[in-house]
């Protein structure tokens, strides 16, 4: 059971990224990537959020929703469980965090609308997961989401000082960047 789990995390951060592999989340991931201590900080929140609301809506689909009957409510009832826990964060990062809340501004209510957040919730149901599996795939795939978005804020900060073409100045060297790393973390998938 450990081995199973400890795979499933491993696949679900590094061989299958949920920004790198499957595209979901680019929003924060190429608007919040531009300082290493904001990147980590947006990370933190991904990992928080998705580990979390990975546990309450695997718990409401399989208490509440499947004996119910309502199973077809799985996307409102996720997003509304999301907006609450991103609501959540965002007040304790007001309050306790204030500097990390200004840093990552209108990214961090868009953590209520980030397509990986869904994503995930909605993959606990289509794959069958059961709660402890949705919590470590959901895990997973959060630290894969920061590993990501340290990394390329980490290469931005290199890239600043660096002589780059007029043509790719700004967005373009970005995402030729986030194509390369997308490309290298292929390598995780093996050779097909």
């Amino acid at each position: 059971m450990f081995v199973k789990l400890l795979l499933l995390f491993i696949s679900a951060s590094l061989v299958n990224n949920v920004v790198l592999s499957r595209f979901l989340g680019l929003c924060p991931f190429l608007g919040v990537s531009k300082k290493v201590e904001t990147a980590a900080g947006m990370g933190g929140a991904i990992i928080f959020v998705i580990t979390l609301s990975s546990l309450v809506t695997g718990l409401i689909y399989k208490f509440i929703l499947v004996p119910s009957g309502f199973t077809y409510l799985q996307t409102i009832v996720f997003i509304l469980v999301i907006a609450a826990m991103v609501q959540f964060l965002e007040m304790f990062l007001k309050k306790n965090v204030h500097s990390l809340y200004e840093a990552l501004g209108v990214y961090l209510p868009l953590i209520t609308t980030n397509c990986a957040v869904l994503g995930v919730a909605l993959d606990n149901v289509q794959k069958n997961y059961g709660i402890l599996e949705g919590v470590i795939y959901g895990f997973g795939t959060a630290v894969g989401f920061a590993i990501s978005i340290i990394l390329l804020a980490s290469i931005r900060e290199k890239m600043e000082y660096n002589d780059i073409p007029e043509a790719f100045q700004g967005t373009g060297i970005v995402v030729v960047t986030a194509g390369l790393m997308a490309i290298a973390f292929c390598g995780f998938a093996g050779v097909i």
